[in-house]
């Protein structure tokens, strides 16, 4: 803390018991100022020398008082300002900081205490001393700018905010190798690390972003102000400003980093968070993603405007493939609480992701033709995205939809959108989305039978891991068709296990996989569409766990043994399927109006467990077949 003292007589001003203050000197008294209900009783000719305002006043008063008094209660910093003014008129010791410059500027420029009215007046020394001394300093130079903002406008109309501002962004970018540690960093940050010993703070390295901990201190509109003009000197780079950002919101919103926001003054913290979403440099990874998702977060729960969200969601959707499920799972603000989570904003961040990879940039290229005319010319230059980032985002949606698929009010709709919004990425496995698919189906029972069926269109059983299709072909949440197809596709990698190509599989698994396969274009009369969408009963289900038992033990025995197997396991199904249908048919002509079984579940056994474990029992119990009777549960 840097110091000025002005004058060199002691200082001679008393107070008595009531608010009086006065001068000890041999002369009487005969001039009194009133100043928020102190009264100063002084003489004219110190004060006049140096007062343009106080010779105006007296000027205007009765010339045949004996005592002239005035009032100047509008005198900027009160009293306490007014003494040490009139202290630096009767040469007395004047001590100026940082602490009371501000406050003793204002009051002398209020006083009119200019170079016009004596030569080295008190502005011309206040002056002085900030230049050549508080802005030198970083320390003092961010208390004098916290100390305007109780003098404003006054003190904005004298340039000192824009002074200290300047100062405070200047020393920011300079050169770390000429920057001492500031004295918030060096106490919170080295504090453990220094035994006392000065070598620990020589050696250890400066970073780029040192004042940022400091400016924190700031309210929100000059910190905004502050970072502004760092952005226009166009030193420090983007990565430096974004940290400054994220620890500004850290330390002036309470619980900002743990991704909440604890009550408080929302209007306050309203405007601290739109801010610093107006702040964020322009360069790409600037920031982190998880601190853009921490400030989407703080928009949705304070209601911000959609101007802000949109600028949000843009930005996040450029980087998107760093983020987590947990920063993913925004919940809706309590106005529009339908769902837990917002679906919809998370969409849309998926949508901004995917067009860099679909939209082409335009640029214009301008150029003179052989006859002097401009030309113009517009190249498009595609987007790219690479294979290891779209994968990163599938596999984020895939267990992002596993968590919401929780939440009991979720729409099919919702949950079938997301995830079509990233089919275009071809997934190496489709473990992931299954998973959220079973989690969804098991959470909501009543869901339609075409909801169900365009959820399971989302899936490719032919990239299923061997765990998954064990865990499928029990499931009896899935409909027919999906457990047909996860058999067929089991067989076919049994099959090229065993050195064979699929072309050469028997014509019963090439016909099951024509009937079993969604959106086939060849179809079979002997089944019906709604069969195949249907949900297995308890004993078909345990009849196809069986089956695929027998499947998985029959591998180790050679290509034909499999080959035999896989006949008997199509036939079955078959055969399921057709006496199913043949009895609905019965039914129908006897005038019942059977229906399909279609509920989740079945009164099945419960297939949650999670991937990768095995029915040891079916394993054991299959054997190979003889004539099965099958029986058809009518709900």
């Amino acid at each position: 803390m840097k110091f000025m003292k002005i004058g060199s007589k002691p200082d001679s001003i008393k107070t008595d018991g009531n608010n009086v203050r006065y001068v000890e000197n041999e002369l009487a008294s005969d001039i009194t100022v009133n100043v928020d209900g102190s009264r100063f009783c002084l003489h004219k000719f110190p004060l006049l020398s140096k007062c343009a305002c106080l010779q105006k006043l007296l000027s205007s008063t009765d010339k045949n008082n004996a005592s002239d008094e005035v009032d100047i209660s509008g005198i900027p910093g009160g009293p306490t300002a007014f003494e040490t003014c009139a202290k630096f008129c009767y040469g007395m010791t004047v001590t100026l900081s940082a602490y009371n410059v501000v406050a003793t500027r204002c009051a002398a420029e209020y006083l009119g205490m200019h170079e016009t009215v004596e030569k080295g007046n008190l502005i011309y020394k206040i002056d002085v001393f900030l230049n050549s001394s508080l802005f030198r300093s970083w320390k003092d130079s961010i208390i004098v700018l916290q100390t305007t903002k109780t003098f404003l406008p006054l003190s904005e109309d004298l340039k000192m905010v824009s002074l200290c501002i300047d100062a405070i962004a200047s020393k920011a970018c300079v050169d770390v190798s000429h920057v001492e540690w500031s004295y918030t960093y060096n106490r919170k940050k080295l504090g453990e690390e220094n035994n006392g010993a000065d070598q620990v703070r020589a050696a250890r390295e400066v970073p780029h972003d040192w004042w940022a901990e400091d400016l924190c201190e700031l309210e929100i509109e000059l910190y905004k102000r502050v970072i502004m003009n760092i952005k226009t000197k166009g030193i420090l780079g983007g990565e430096v400003i974004g940290e400054a950002l994220k620890a500004y919101g850290y330390r002036r919103l309470s619980g900002f980093n743990k991704g909440g926001m604890e009550q408080g003054d929302l209007v306050k913290h309203k405007t601290v968070i739109e801010t610093l979403v107006w702040l964020l440099p322009a360069e790409k990874d600037s920031v982190s993603c998880g601190f853009l998702l921490k400030l989407l977060k703080a928009v949705t729960m304070l209601n911000s405007g959609e101007t802000v969200k949109e600028q949000l969601v843009r930005r996040i959707g450029q980087q998107l493939e760093q983020a987590s499920v947990s920063e993913l799972l925004i919940k809706k603000s309590h106005q529009e609480r339908e769902t837990l989570y917002d679906v919809d904003l998370v969409k849309k961040i998926v949508v901004e992701f995917m067009a860099r990879d679909h939209n082409n940039s335009e640029i214009e290229v301008e150029d003179d033709d052989d006859e002097g005319f401009e030309v113009k010319e517009i190249k498009k230059i595609p987007g790219i995205l690479s294979e290891a980032s779209k994968l990163m985002v599938v596999k984020l949606i895939d267990s992002y939809l596993a968590e919401i698929a929780k939440d009991p009010n979720l729409p099919a709709s919702k949950f079938i959108d997301l995830a079509e919004s990233v089919s275009s990425i071809s997934r190496p496995a489709h473990d992931g989305l299954y998973r959220a698919i079973d989690m969804y189906l098991k959470e909501h029972a009543g869901i339609t039978k075409g909801d169900k069926k365009r959820m399971c269109k989302l899936m490719d059983c032919r990239k299923l891991s061997v765990e998954a299709c064990m865990h499928a072909v029990q499931n009896d949440r899935l409909p027919l068709r999906v457990v047909v197809q996860v058999l067929f596709f089991e067989q076919v990698r049994a099959s090229a296990s065993s050195g064979s190509s699929t072309p050469d599989l028997p014509k019963g698994i090439r016909e099951l996989r024509s009937c079993g396969t969604y959106g086939s274009s060849r179809s079979v009369p002997t089944v019906m569409e709604d069969e195949w969408d249907a949900v297995a009963t308890e004993e078909e289900m345990r009849a196809l766990k069986s089956e695929i038992a027998a499947l998985k033990l029959q591998e180790e025995s050679g290509r034909k043994s499999v080959d035999r197997a896989a006949v008997t396991a199509i036939s079955r199904v078959k055969s399921l399927i057709m006496s199913k249908k043949m009895f609905g048919k019965k039914l129908q002509g006897k005038g019942g109006g059977g229906e399909k079984s279609s509920g989740v579940g079945g009164g099945g056994s419960d297939s949650s467990e999670s991937l990768g474990s095995v029915t040891e029992e079916a394993a054991k119990t299959a054997t190979p077949s003889r004539n099965l009777t099958r029986k058809v549960s009518v709900s």
